[in-house]
């Protein structure tokens, strides 16, 4: 089972990735410094490092799918 704390929500708007807020300092729709194609290569199984633009904060991308990034942090408390 995918443990849902760990994941983040995740849209692609013409070509760029964006989170509705960032789980750190809770700043509102950020563009995040990765492509369709980096979340196409974590889907395979490449591990990518996201570093939030609005904070510094940083997390790995273990896997994806259409909705959601799995990363190796708690992001979201249930």
């Amino acid at each position: 089972m995918i443990p849902f704390e760990k994941t983040l929500p995740y849209d692609i708007i013409m070509g760029d990735v964006y989170v509705h807020e960032c789980p750190y300092c809770n700043s509102s729709n950020v563009l995040l410094p990765i492509k369709p194609r980096d979340i196409q290569h974590a889907r395979e199984g490449k591990k990518k490092l996201l570093v939030f633009p609005c904070c510094g904060n940083k997390v790995t991308i273990l896997d994806s799918d259409a909705d959601y990034l799995l990363t190796d942090t708690v992001l979201r408390r249930s």
